[in-house]
């Protein structure tokens, strides 16, 4: 009797060797190029939604496209199986963390124009998430190339709108409605696969636990008059009792980060933003300053415990300054996020990564939110695992393309193992 064929990653050898012929460097570095090449700062997602379109539906997808709102749009393409086996979805933005215009932006990496440069691709949204979504891609394309057969689905999400941004006061427009909208869009039209890899940019860590985020804001009020009569008066005014509140804020930051430490990570509240009067008008006095807080929240805690305790911070302030006009909103509430490290996507991950890298797979805790906030909150397992190369800097976004190609391979495994691919 023939010897049982040995099996790798989860897939017997000969498969697996079959799937990873299949991934191709140069096309994955060209679409990379690609997709650099499309400004897509967010609220101007259309034009890349469009290419992801034309991509996706050369693959033979079934690709569904759902308009958030106009010139936004979510990408949407499905590989059915042929039973009812587990589906996994890749989940990606489009939106890139800059604009690419900004004046102190001067990196290769911020701009939106590719380049390729020791081995490396520099560009804006490489790694923030565009070379994800080029992998995702890619990896299917071999999956499809090798002629394999699903059990379960494989969908591609292209989203809309995921960067850490949102409208307040008169900051409105489609170029502020970011943290999430696109993904909220697309859980809550249907679209429900059992377990989700998103490719945000973890230098191939698996990260099992993210917090999350309030944003809050604390404003004074003051007398509102001419600089020429102001005088005897410069306690009165909203920026001068900002001051006050300012220097309270701060010293309860010490306990706020103390508290909220985490995973290996100090808790961290940011002073985001301070904001009053006009430059264009410096001869008034402004009769209000706002202060802006960005609160990380660990996934062991609550958004309403986080909310009470900037609220006790707010009501000490009201007791100590009650002719202030202290007010406080949340007007952010993103939550953190968790999945088990035994999950078996966790565990094909693991193997697939040692099998492409030599390496084990390291584990992280991360500050920053993903949209793992929104999958995890409609039952959807999720895992943030992605490209990226090395500590951000003044180059900007970056990718070896080293590291995009076995993450290509590590994900097409994954998901053929995942989905129950066989021939």
């Amino acid at each position: 009797m023939a010897a049982p064929q040995k099996k790798e990653s989860g897939l017997p050898a000969k498969l697996a060797e079959r799937i990873l012929a299949e991934v191709d460097e140069p096309q994955i570095v060209s679409m990379c190029c690609d997709v650099i090449n499309i400004p897509s700062p967010t609220g101007e997602e259309g034009r890349m939604a469009e290419y992801m379109k034309a991509a996706l539906e050369r693959l033979g997808l079934n690709v569904t496209w759902q308009e958030v709102e106009e010139g936004r749009a979510n990408v949407i393409a499905r590989w059915d199986g042929e039973c009812e086996g587990k589906s996994l979805m890749f989940n990606g933005h489009m939106d890139t963390s800059n604009t690419g215009d900004e004046p102190f932006l001067t990196g290769l990496g911020y701009k939106p124009k590719a380049v390729i440069k020791n081995g490396m691709i520099y560009g804006l949204g490489i790694y923030n998430m565009k070379g994800a979504l080029v992998c995702y891609t890619h990896a299917v394309r071999a999956l499809k190339r090798a002629g394999v057969k699903l059990e379960g689905d494989i969908i591609i999400g292209a989203v809309a709108g995921e960067i850490e941004k949102t409208q307040w006061g008169e900051y409105k427009g489609k170029q502020y409605r970011g943290y999430g909208v696109g993904t909220h869009y697309m859980v809550n039209h249907g679209v429900l696969p059992d377990m989700c890899i998103l490719g945000e940019p973890t230098d191939m860590n698996v990260v099992l636990e993210h917090f999350g985020s309030l944003w809050v804001r604390i404003s004074t009020h003051g007398i509102y008059v001419h600089s020429a009569f102001a005088e005897g008066r410069a306690q009165k005014t909203s920026t001068r009792r900002m001051k006050d509140v300012l220097d309270a804020v701060v010293k309860w930051t010490e306990q706020w980060e103390k508290k909220t430490a985490y995973g290996g990570h100090q808790g961290v509240a940011n002073i985001g933003c301070l904001q009053a009067g006009h430059p264009w008008r410096v001869s008034r006095t402004p009769d209000r300053a706002d202060l802006f807080l960005d609160l990380r929240v660990p996934p062991t805690m609550t958004l309403q415990q986080a909310r009470r305790e900037a609220r006790a911070l707010f009501r000490e302030l009201q007791k100590q300054y009650p002719d202030y006009g202290l007010e406080f909103e949340t007007f952010v509430s993103v939550p953190g996020a968790t999945i088990a490290a035994d999950h078996p996507m966790v565990k094909a991950i693991e193997a697939n990564h040692q099998r492409i890298t030599g390496k084990p797979a390291g584990h992280d805790t991360v500050l920053w939110c993903s949209d793992a906030s929104v999958m995890t909150r409609f039952a959807i397992d999720t895992v943030n695992y992605g490209p990226s190369s090395g500590p951000r800097d003044a180059e900007g976004e970056k990718v070896d393309i080293k590291t995009l190609v076995e993450i290509t391979k590590i994900y097409a495994l994954t998901a053929a193992e995942l989905c129950g691919a066989h021939l």
